[in-house]
């Protein structure tokens, strides 16, 4: 299994939107980077669903459900999608300055790339966002 971290605009897609479809594809990624990383993502994988822009907090854990295919959202086809479905809403959400001020996090893709859109994380790195998020 492996560990990813997705971002959302929350004025955009939050993780509400998301829960209230219940299932729905990952699009809109025009980061070669982040494509290559989607193309990566297996069935069962886990990921945390972070709030960009004002909020800058992971919410909630999503899981893959289908590998990816063609975005169809465009007619370019080098961009792909995954499917997923919310697995579980934090009990506190985990900001980014908290993951910043956490050592055991310093090698975390989102201290040191924060642009990036879909970024893998390690499993000990998963494991510490998920107690931070817990009451």
């Amino acid at each position: 299994m492996q560990y990813w971290l997705i971002k959302s605009e929350p004025n955009t897609y939050s993780w509400d939107d998301f829960v209230e479809l219940g299932r729905d594809h990952w699009d809109g990624v025009r980061n070669y980077a982040a494509r290559m990383h989607m193309m990566n993502m297996k069935v069962d994988d886990l990921a945390l669903f972070y709030h960009s822009v004002n909020e800058k907090c992971v919410v909630g854990v999503a899981k893959i459900v289908k590998e990816h295919y063609p975005d169809p959202t465009t007619d370019d086809e080098r961009w792909v999608v995954v499917d997923l479905v919310p697995e579980f809403k934090l009990d506190d959400v985990v900001t980014l300055e908290q993951i910043k001020n956490d050592g055991r996090l310093s090698e975390m893709v989102l201290v040191n790339n924060s642009r990036l859109s879909v970024q893998p994380v390690k499993k000990e790195e998963f494991d510490i966002v998920l107690a931070l998020g817990q009451k």
